[in-house]
C-alpha cells in the first residue's frame, strides 16, 4: 500500500542530528509515511543504527551534492506527498496530519508551506519565521522567504511537471527550485502552523563562502532592471509580513528531540517571541 508521506534526508557524517530527524518523522501519527535516507558514506555506525529503525529506508551511495542525494531519494519514493528534512531539521507532533488534511481541502493547491520555529543546537528557542507565498522577483534577487523544510509537495510535480532540484547548485539549489515553481505557475498555498524546527547550529551550509557566492550568482541571472529595482522588492516583501501580522509572533510552545533528550521530545514554552533572527537578518 503506497504510504501518504515520503520524507527524504540527505545525509553525511551527522548521525547524532539524523538520530532526532528521525525520531520526529516516526512518532508523527495520523498519516503514513515512508522515511528514506540518501547517506553519501558516513560508515558502519550510522548503517548499524539504521538497520534498527523500522520506519527508516537507508540507500549509501556517493552523489554530487545535497540536492543530487535528495532527488535520488525522491526517485525512490513512493508516497503521495513529499518533502526533504535536513539531518538538522524536525517535524513538530501532528504536522504531516495536518499537511495531509490541507491538501484534502485544497486539490487544487501542489505545494504547501508551512511556518519554522528556529532553535540552536540545544534546542532553545531562536526566532519564528511564518511563510507568505514567495514572489518571483525577490526570490530572484533577495532572499528565499520560505524553507524547504517546512516545504511539502505533491508526486504530481515530479511524474507531470519532471521539478527536481538542480544539482548545478550546491547551496541555493531550494531557492532555484522555488523559481521554476513560480515560472511554471504551480499552485501554492501556505498552511498557517508551524510544522518544523529548524535548528541554527552555527555550521549551517547557507552561511558558508559558496553559498553566499551562488546567492550572488542566482542574483545576476534575473534581468538588469530586475536587479535595479532589488530595493522595491525588499520593501514590497516587509509590507506583506506586516500586514500578515509577521512581525507580531504570537506566544508558543513546541516539543523536539534535543542530544539532552534524544528519546522523548522536550518541550519549550516561549511567552515573548520574536522574528528577529539576530546574526542573520
Amino acid at each position: 500500500m503506497r504510504p501518504q508521506f515520503s520524507i527524504i534526508t540527505p545525509s553525511f557524517r551527522q548521525l547524532d542530528w539524523l538520530k532526532l530527524c528521525a525520531a520526529s518523522i516516526a512518532d508523527q501519527t495520523g498519516a503514513t509515511v515512508e522515511h528514506i535516507v540518501q547517506d553519501a558514506g558516513t560508515g558502519p555506525e550510522l548503517e548499524a543504527w539504521a538497520a534498527q529503525q523500522q520506519a527508516l529506508m537507508l540507500h549509501v551511495e556517493k552523489d554530487r551534492g545535497m540536492y543530487d542525494a535528495v532527488n535520488r531519494g525522491l526517485r525512490r519514493a513512493s508516497g503521495e506527498i513529499l518533502a526533504y528534512l535536513n539531518c538538522d531539521e524536525q517535524y513538530l507532533p501532528g504536522t504531516l496530519a495536518a499537511v495531509a488534511e490541507y491538501f484534502r481541502q485544497h486539490p487544487e493547491v501542489d505545494v504547501v508551506f508551512g511556518s519554522v520555529v528556529v532553535v540552536d543546537g540545544a534546542g532553545r528557542y531562536t526566532c519564528t519565521r511564518a511563510a507568505l507565498p514567495p514572489l518571483e522577483y525577490h526570490t530572484w534577487v533577495c532572499t528565499l522567504a520560505v524553507f524547504t523544510a517546512a516545504t511539502f509537495f505533491r508526486r504530481r510535480l515530479l511524474d507531470e511537471e519532471k521539478l527536481f532540484f538542480s544539482d548545478d547548485w550546491r547551496d541555493v539549489g531550494d531557492a532555484a527550485w522555488v523559481l521554476e515553481l513560480l515560472r511554471r505557475k504551480i499552485r501554492m498555498g501556505v498552511l498557517g502552523q508551524i510544522t518544523t524546527a529548524f535548528a541554527d547550529t552555527g555550521d549551517n551550509m547557507n552561511m558558508k563562502p559558496n553559498a553566499l557566492a551562488e546567492q550572488v550568482r542566482l542574483r545576476e541571472s534575473a534581468p538588469a532592471w530586475v536587479q535595479k529595482f532589488r530595493p522595491l522588492w525588499t520593501m514590497q516583501h516587509r509590507l506583506r509580513r506586516l500586514v500578515h501580522g509577521v512581525y507580531r509572533p504570537k506566544p508558543l510552545s513546541y516539543s523536539i528531540y534535543t542530544h539532552e533528550s534524544p528519546s522523548a521530545r522536550q518541550t519549550f514554552d516561549v511567552a515573548k517571541p520574536t522574528f528577529l533572527w539576530r546574526g542573520r537578518f
